[in-house]
């Protein structure tokens, strides 16, 4: 087990959000390790008290009644199967992967790109794998915030998908997205960290034209809502640019990652 592992192990923990398995896991850890237990216990005692401090809220009624609303029209299903009629295979496939397990590399191209040809590259990178709804740890939900409230939305979909690949100079970018839902919430894990002044900029292509999203840091694990709803057909990209995002609203440089979203 990764250190990594253990964080988000611990955290779920001191959370009361883990499953049984890694319940089981980790109590077989702390009885075999006491200075991990008291580090466990560290842990709990200051989630108790940062819940504590956190002043109680009640939510107006009007809220109350259309969240009770959107509950009843969800299907429901004791024993956890698709509601009848549901496709399986629709969320199972999105990107198709060479015979032999690895990821496919796509050549870099040598020249800035016209529009037409920015997007085509989009369209066609390779190098993606199809990962599971619940690949997001307790560790990178630690803020409510409009990503995470997004990201609950997307997975209790029907139509949810989840797409991820690996960045130029390490690290894996995992997307999010409902069309139901309307939205894209994008997971940078381990992304090379950038020179001062630079941000990652992620862009919506819709037919040729790159429509800005939102900008995220390179070495940060916290989900990202894209900016503007998406539509059928659009693909998310990647780029670098200056801290804010292009001055001009166009990408200045190709993009290093692109993810189709049909």
């Amino acid at each position: 087990m990764t250190e990594k592992d253990m964080d988000e192990l611990l955290a779920g923990r001191a959370l009361h959000a883990l499953s049984p398995e890694d319940a089981a896991r980790l109590a077989a850890a702390l009885a075999a390790d006491p200075a991990l237990r008291d580090r466990a216990d560290r842990d709990e005692e200051t989630a108790a008290l940062l819940a504590d401090a956190t002043p109680e809220v009640v939510p107006p009624a009007h809220l109350r009644a259309a969240l009770l609303a959107r509950i009843a029209e969800q299907p429901q299903a004791a024993d956890g199967r698709a509601p009848a009629g549901a496709d399986p295979s629709a969320s199972d496939v999105v990107a198709e992967a060479p015979a032999d397990g690895r990821p496919a590399v796509a050549p870099a191209p040598s020249a800035r790109l016209g529009r037409r040809r920015w997007f085509t590259l989009a369209a066609s990178i390779a190098g993606l794998a199809v990962v599971g709804v619940g690949a997001v740890t307790i560790a990178q939900l630690r803020s409510e915030s409009d990503a995470v409230v997004a990201l609950e939305q997307i997975a209790e979909a029907d139509d949810a998908q989840v797409l991820a690949g690996e960045l130029p100079g390490g690290g894996t970018l995992e997307m999010h997205w409902s069309h139901s839902v309307g939205e894209v919430v994008v997971l940078a894990d381990e992304a090379p960290e950038l020179d001062d002044g630079r941000q990652y900029e992620l862009w919506l292509v819709r037919g040729d034209q790159p429509i800005p999203a939102g900008v995220f840091d390179g070495g940060e694990d916290e989900p990202t809502l894209l900016e503007g709803e998406l539509a059928p057909g659009d693909v998310v990209a990647v780029t670098i640019e200056q801290e804010g995002g292009s001055p001009t609203g166009l990408p200045t440089g190709d993009p290093i990652a692109a993810m189709p979203t049909d």
